[in-house]
């Protein structure tokens, strides 16, 4: 009888830890943020008609700290004047890019920004030696340019999607290129402001 009891009573602890485990085997998913970044500083020397080459370092920005970083390789998008790199593919050839050693992409979709709740994984580009996944000047990727104004404008409806350069996603609605959002004085260029939304499980392709 004794026997009888200690092996049932096993039985019963064995099945309680297996039901334990099997819940403990479902992940918990990690909370989508939303946040605001604000006068992120992205300098250039040359350009915009001064007759020297674009040159200087890239601002990079890591979406899981969401803060700029100065690591090699713990970021995923990168911005300098009104270019913005992705961490993945390989370099474009332009001065004092950062080397690529993620698997960060982009696609520029058009809606509004709560309009994007889904990833498209399809439509996904990297950088390349044909250039940056988001193409550069005005009216071909983020911003339009007033050349008799001097004026910087993203374009309404134009948010961009990322993949990161470890497998997760976020959306980005830039708000602005100036400092504190003051256009008035051109001086005031290359400070981005942007809404940004994060997915931080792996290849969990929405923002809900």
């Amino acid at each position: 009888m004794k026997t009888i009891k200690l092996l049932a009573l096993t039985g019963i602890t064995v099945f309680s830890l297996s039901s334990c485990n099997n819940d403990d085997d479902t992940p918990e998913l990690l909370a989508v943020e939303s946040e605001q970044v604000s006068n992120l500083f992205a300098p250039q020397t040359g350009g915009q008609g001064t007759g020297i080459d674009v040159s200087g370092d890239f601002a990079k920005f890591d979406f899981s700290t969401g803060d700029t970083t100065t690591s090699d390789t713990d970021w995923d998008i990168a911005f300098r004047g009104t270019t913005i790199a992705v961490n993945g593919g390989v370099a474009t050839g332009t001065a004092d890019e950062p080397a690529r050693n993620g698997n960060a992409a982009v696609y520029i979709a058009e809606n509004t920004f709560a309009g994007v709740s889904e990833v498209d994984t399809s439509l996904f580009e990297q950088d390349s030696a044909a250039g940056f996944a988001i193409p550069t000047g005005s009216d071909n990727g983020w911003y339009t340019y007033n050349f008799m104004a001097n004026l910087i404008t993203p374009i309404t409806g134009k948010v961009l999607v990322f993949r990161t350069r470890d497998d997760r996603y976020a959306k980005v609605e830039i708000l602005s290129y100036y400092q504190n959002a003051d256009s008035s004085n051109p001086a005031n260029s290359r400070y981005y402001t942007f809404n940004y939304v994060y997915q931080p499980n792996e290849n969990v392709t929405t923002f809900e």
